[in-house]
């Protein structure tokens, strides 16, 4: 509708100045998407994960890295998105990917209190690995993979949990006896 208003109803010169409008706006958005982007990797992470101090000015260059990166791993999303038949069926297929996995931790951390980082980290690893499995079989419609993928993180960890736990356990029950 708009762009039909667009088209018919300005004059030319309005055309011209209103796409511009449009193109800067859109520009502006991905420049502060990417900055955002690149500062939070260069400071979050690279920063905090470099053992030795560096520099503002090396920071200053990590970050400028860091943005092409994000700016290149964008330009490849926009490469593949024409695969898909609308953006809303890739967004959903990509988060069905994922989704179901974070969902799952969430719940492990707000409601089953015993398991420990080490089991989840291994669920979530494990589960990942068979979502992705299973949506490039096509076993089952991309949307139940997360449901699928939320009960396989929490199955996983609780019954990893549950084995690291009684290995734990009978290990000191043998140390007590005197049995090594």
């Amino acid at each position: 509708m708009f762009i039909h208003f667009i088209l018919n109803n300005l004059p030319r010169g309005l055309i011209g100045l209103l796409l511009a409008v449009i193109l800067s706006a859109a520009m502006s958005s991905t420049a502060s998407e990417l900055n955002a982007l690149a500062s939070t990797t260069a400071m979050d992470l690279y920063k905090r994960n470099v053992k030795k101090e560096k520099s503002e000015a090396h920071y200053v260059k990590a970050s400028k890295l860091f943005t092409l990166a994000w700016g290149i791993l964008a330009i490849s999303v926009a490469c593949i998105a024409n695969l898909f038949e609308n953006l809303i069926e890739m967004v959903n297929i990509i988060g069905s990917i994922f989704y179901g996995n974070v969902l799952g931790i969430f719940l492990l951390a707000f409601f089953v209190k015993f398991v420990t980082g080490n089991a989840v980290f291994i669920a979530a690893l494990l589960t990942q690995a068979l979502i992705i499995v299973l949506f490039l079989l096509d076993w089952m419609p991309y949307l139940w993979l997360n449901l699928l993928g939320c009960a396989l993180v929490m199955g996983i960890a609780i019954v990893l949990q549950t084995l690291i736990s009684t290995k734990e356990n009978n290990g000191d029950n043998l140390e007590t006896i005197g049995i090594e």
